[in-house]
């Protein structure tokens, strides 16, 4: 969450109509979970190959996330692992999986029938990758 809230308090300081959204994998929703509630709920025994999401978010970021993430888009570890791949192939860069979760949702068909996406920035960070246990 974190990363999240600070990349809304920046981007909406900025240009305050951005629209921003979020992603997290299947077996670490609680981002998602807590959107579609109206209120935090905690992570229960997450499992994912995004291990960089695997906590829930706190306290202080939940608020950030809440009112200013328009959706929370979930996606599943085969496209994580696509999305990974897909990177590496076409530039050359190494991505962990918590990054890749990120690329998988703008790749979504549910992101892809959005309406009104012009420009579109996709944060790529971390360096949590062991080369010889890539997933592919």
């Amino acid at each position: 969450g974190g990363l999240l809230s600070g990349v809304c308090v920046a981007a909406k300081g900025v240009q305050p109509d951005i629209r921003i959204f979020a992603a997290e994998p299947l077996g670490a929703d609680d981002a998602a979970r807590s959107m579609r509630s109206g209120k935090m709920i905690e992570q229960t025994d997450p499992n994912t190959i995004a291990d960089g999401l695997l906590t829930s978010m706190g306290d202080l970021t939940w608020p950030i996330i809440r009112d200013n993430v328009e959706e929370v888009l979930v996606v599943s570890e085969e496209e994580i692992v696509a999305a990974m791949r897909l990177v590496w192939m076409r530039m050359k860069i190494v991505i962990e999986p918590s990054a890749a979760v990120s690329v998988a949702a703008v790749l979504s068909e549910r992101f892809q029938s959005m309406e009104g996406m012009g420009r579109v920035g996709v944060v790529l960070s971390g360096g949590n990758v062991d080369l010889d246990n890539l997933p592919w």
